[in-house]
C-alpha cells in the first residue's frame, strides 16, 4: 500500500471561537458601603438614612428636656446653668459622639445626655457642690468606665450573661420605651396625690381628652398601619405626617401651649439660631473632693457608674438583637469599641457640662426603619450638628408625634419574648422580673439588677451555683448594694 494515497473526506471548517462570557460578579460596592458593611448586613443607603432620621426625631426631645432638668436646678451656691448654653452643649456632644459611635462602633446607636443620669446630677450632685465640681465627677465616672473597658471587664460581664436574659432585657426595654411613649404623649398620666389606688390612669382624668392626645392616637394608628403594610420609611413617615397634623391642629384649634408638653408644634418665627459654647470646658476634675466626704463621693460615683454601665448594656443588647446583628454566640459585634466610645461619651458630656452622655434606646426606632450600620448614626449625628443652628426647626416635632414611634418599636422589641424558655423556672423567673421591673420602676438598670439577682439566687437553690459565671456573682453583689443603698448609707452614717 506504500505509495498509494488515501482519499480523505474534506474537513468542515472549525467554528469560530465564541468569546467567553464574563463571570457574573456581585455588584461592586463603593468604599463607604465596604467600610460600614451596608450591603453585607442587608441594608441600603435609603434605609440607613431613614433610620438616622427616625432615631433623631424620636430623641430630639433631649434638646429640650436636658436644659430643663439641668437648668431648673441650683448648685450648692445658688448658681444656675444657662438654658441657651445647655441647648448648645446638649446638641454638640450628641452630634460628635453619635458620629464617633457610627464610625468606630458601626452600630445604629445614637448617643446623647442620659435621662435619669442628668436628674442625678441636678438633684443629687449639684446641691452638694458647684456645677463645675458636679460635672467633674461625671468626667471621673466616664474615665472609670473607659478603664473597665480597656481591661476587658465590661465586655466580659456582657458575654457572661445568658442568652435568654439578654432576650428578656430586649423585651423589657420594649415595654419600657412603649411606656415612655404613652407617658410622653399624655395617653397615660400619674394620678396626682393618689396613694391607695393605681399609680397611673388613662389620660389626664381617667379618660382621653384634648387635641394633643388625639394627635398621638392618630399617629399610633397611622404608624401601625404603615408598618403592617410594610411601607418603606413607615416610622419616619408616621412622625412627619403626625407632626404636620399637629401643626395644622395647633393653628386652627384653641389649644394652650402647655397642653402639648415641652414642645408645641407651631411654625417657628426663626429657623436659625446662633449656638453659645460658653459651658464647654467648665468643669473641675477634683473639686468635689473639697466639698463632700470621701465615702459620700464614692457612693455617688458608684450610683452613676452602675446606672450608666447597665443602661448602656441593656441598650446595646436590645438594639443589636432587634437589628439581628448578634453572632451565633449572642455577642454584639465590635462590642469593645462600642463600650469604649460610650465611656468616652460620659467624659465628653461632663467636660461640656451636658451631663453624662450614653447610648439611647430610641435608636431602636432607626432599627425599626431598617438601619443596620453606623452610617445611620452618621446621619443622626449630622442632624444633631445641624440642630446647633436649626434648633427652632428641630423642636417643631411634639412628643405626641414622636411617641407613636416608641410604641411601635416597643412592639417590635417585644417579639423577642418568643425565644425565652418559659418552662425552665431558673431562666423564666429572672426573665419575667427583668421584663416587669423595667417599665414598673421606669428604669432599665433596675430591671437588669432584679433579673441578675433572681438568676443567681434560683441557680443556687437548685444546686447549680457552679453554672453561674463569677462575673455574674460579682455583678449581683454590686446590685445588692445598689438596691440597699439607703441602709448602707445609714450604716456608714452617710447623709
Amino acid at each position: 500500500m506504500s505509495g498509494q494515497t488515501v482519499d480523505r473526506a474534506p474537513q468542515s471548517p472549525e467554528p469560530p471561537e465564541r468569546p467567553e462570557r464574563p463571570e457574573r460578579t456581585a455588584p461592586r460596592r463603593d468604599a463607604v458601603d465596604r467600610y460600614f458593611r451596608i450591603s453585607e448586613r442587608g441594608s441600603t443607603y435609603g434605609r440607613e438614612i431613614r433610620g438616622g432620621f427616625a432615631t433623631f426625631f424620636t430623641m430630639a426631645y433631649i434638646l429640650v428636656l436636658n436644659p430643663i432638668i439641668l437648668g431648673g436646678a441650683e448648685d450648692k451656691f445658688g448658681a444656675q446653668l444657662s438654658g441657651p448654653q445647655l441647648v448648645t452643649v446638649t446638641a454638640l456632644v450628641a452630634a460628635v459622639m453619635t458620629a464617633i459611635m457610627g464610625l468606630g462602633g458601626n452600630l445604629p446607636l445614637a448617643v446623647a445626655a442620659g435621662l435619669g443620669l442628668n436628674a442625678v446630677v441636678a438633684f443629687q450632685l449639684a446641691p452638694l457642690m458647684s456645677w463645675p465640681d458636679a460635672m467633674g465627677l461625671i468626667v471621673l465616672e466616664g474615665l472609670v468606665i473607659c478603664a473597665l473597658v480597656v481591661t476587658g471587664l465590661r465586655e466580659a460581664v456582657m458575654h457572661a450573661i445568658p442568652q435568654a436574659l439578654k432576650q428578656a432585657i430586649s423585651v423589657g426595654i420594649g415595654l419600657f420605651i412603649a411606656f415612655i411613649g404613652f407617658i410622653d404623649a399624655g395617653f397615660v398620666t400619674r394620678i396626682p396625690g393618689e396613694t391607695g389606688s393605681v399609680p397611673v390612669q388613662l389620660g389626664a382624668s381617667g379618660q382621653l381628652s384634648g387635641w394633643p392626645v388625639l394627635v398621638f392616637c392618630l399617629g399610633v394608628l397611622l404608624t401601625v398601619a404603615l408598618v403592617a403594610r410594610k411601607v418603606k420609611g413607615a416610622i419616619l413617615i408616621g412622625i412627619v405626617l403626625t407632626t404636620v397634623v399637629a401643626v395644622v391642629i395647633n393653628e386652627i384649634a384653641d389649644i394652650a401651649p402647655t397642653a402639648w408638653g415641652l414642645t408645641a408644634p407651631s411654625v417657628p418665627d426663626d429657623i436659625v439660631a446662633a449656638p453659645d459654647f460658653g459651658l464647654v470646658g467648665a468643669f473641675s476634675l477634683f473639686g468635689a473632693f473639697e466639698q463632700i466626704g470621701v465615702i459620700t463621693l464614692v457612693l455617688l460615683v458608684f450610683t452613676l457608674l452602675l446606672s450608666d454601665f447597665f443602661d448602656t448594656m441593656g441598650t446595646v443588647v436590645g438594639v443589636s438583637t432587634e437589628a439581628g446583628l448578634l453572632d451565633e454566640h449572642g455577642k454584639v459585634p465590635r462590642l469593645g469599641r462600642v463600650l469604649l466610645i460610650d465611656g468616652a461619651a460620659a467624659v465628653a458630656g461632663g467636660a461640656a457640662s451636658a451631663s453624662s452622655n450614653t447610648s439611647y434606646i430610641e435608636s431602636a426606632a432607626g432599627v425599626g426603619e431598617g438601619a443596620r450600620t453606623g452610617f445611620a448614626s452618621l446621619v443622626t449625628g449630622a442632624l444633631f450638628g445641624l440642630s446647633l443652628f436649626l434648633a427652632p426647626l428641630a423642636l417643631v416635632v411634639p412628643a405626641q408625634a414622636a411617641a407613636p414611634a416608641l410604641v411601635v418599636v416597643g412592639f417590635l422589641l417585644m417579639t423577642q419574648v418568643r425565644h425565652i424558655d418559659w418552662e425552665k423556672y431558673e431562666i423564666a423567673v429572672p426573665a419575667f422580673l427583668t421584663i416587669a421591673v423595667m417599665p414598673f420602676t421606669y428604669s432599665i438598670t433596675n430591671g437588669i439588677g432584679a433579673g441578675f439577682l433572681a438568676y443567681v439566687l434560683i441557680k443556687t437553690v437548685l444546686g447549680k451555683a457552679r453554672e453561674v459565671h463569677w462575673l455574674l456573682w460579682a455583678t449581683a453583689a454590686l446590685f445588692l448594694v445598689y438596691f440597699a443603698i439607703d441602709p448602707v448609707e445609714q450604716l456608714l452614717n452617710v447623709t
